[in-house]
């Protein structure tokens, strides 16, 4: 089997994952949705801070929102 990655833009993912689950040959591997939609705002909000569009937080800052 082989494995294929792309990028897809955040408005047309669904739709498209909704898109590739048609054929029965293709499997795509199911994972907890919320999750994935965390991790994705987390990159988001990382490329937001080098690109100094967002401040950074000090590691203190972060410990204290643990």
């Amino acid at each position: 089997m082989k494995q294929l990655t792309l990028n897809i833009s955040d408005n047309k993912y669904h739709t498209f994952l909704e898109f590739i689950k048609t054929p029965d040959y293709v499997q795509v591997p199911e994972a907890d949705e919320q999750s994935l939609v965390e991790l994705q705002n987390s990159f988001n909000q990382v490329k937001l801070m080098q690109e100094g569009k967002i401040e950074k937080q000090n590691a203190q800052e972060f410990i204290d929102e643990l």
